[in-house]
């Protein structure tokens, strides 16, 4: 029993094991960085050891994962001594500061009386104004004598073409109102928050962050969106328009890619 225990407790660390791994496949840390999508001080941090950047167990399982892919050591092992040395305590999550921004202002505690009573106010005013403008409206229409009705049809006899046209211009307005030059990808943390990063198509970072739940993110770009999700199985996503399906499992990390057209996952 007792060779047993310090065999097991003579393994390397979680951290320990990716840097060796990374060094004996000849990489750099700016190599695994480009390849994961995981920023370089997370990559630094995870292999002393230190998870508190990952922002909590759920993203640091995922970053372990995607490392030991990227370095050829099995990610099931890997997540699985990372959840027994780790997985029982508390997990601190210091990256909330980090992106502030990113946190949804709280709704005013108490109601605005004053806003609600301005607001009454004008809709008394506005139905008293408008029964009395109806009301007059009413008695000149019937005090009009009857060959007022008259002067109106010419007009519309003249050109009956022009009565059915507002129909498919309308409808040709609403067809050009989605764009069709452009890739849009809208993100929502919908049954929880995940870590997500989002550049265009010259690699510029547009965002990148904790998406609290139920908070949305927008991207447009004239060719492509790559994106990074830390927890793919709490988000919805729409690319142009159309929903992607299963995007995955909770504490999955995905990395896609979109452009113009139907949304097909990259």
């Amino acid at each position: 029993m007792s060779i047993g225990n310090s065999s097991e407790d003579d393994r390397p660390s979680v951290g320990r094991s990716l840097q060796q791994a990374r060094i004996s496949a000849g990489l750099t840390v700016d190599e695994v960085s480009s390849t994961t999508r995981v920023r370089i001080p997370i990559v630094h941090a995870i292999e002393q050891d230190d998870f508190t950047r990952c922002g909590g167990h759920v993203y640091a399982r995922g970053h372990v994962r995607t490392l030991a892919r990227a370095v050829g050591l099995d990610p099931a092992e890997l997540v699985a001594q990372y959840t027994a040395e780790n997985g029982g305590r508390p997990s601190p999550t210091p990256a909330a500061p980090v992106f502030e921004a990113e946190r949804i202002r709280p709704e005013p505690r108490r109601p605005n009386w004053t806003a609600a009573m301005v607001a009454a106010i004008v809709a008394v005013v506005g139905f008293v104004g408008f029964t009395l403008f109806n009301g007059g409206a009413k008695g000149q229409n019937s005090a009009d004598p009857p060959s007022a009705k008259p002067s109106v049809a010419p007009s519309a006899k003249s050109n009956p073409g022009k009565a059915t046209d507002p129909k498919p211009e309308a409808s040709n307005s609403a067809i050009a109102g989605a764009p069709v030059n452009k890739v849009i990808v809208k993100l929502t943390a919908e049954n929880g928050q995940t870590w997500m990063s989002a550049k265009d198509h010259d690699g510029k970072l547009l965002e990148e962050g904790v998406l609290q739940r139920g908070a949305s993110k927008t991207f447009t770009d004239s060719k492509r969106i790559d994106l990074v999700l830390g927890n793919a199985g709490v988000a919805r996503l729409f690319v142009n328009g159309k929903e992607v399906k299963n995007l995955g499992e909770d504490g999955q990390v995905q990395r896609l890619s979109y452009t113009k057209g139907d949304p097909a996952a990259g």
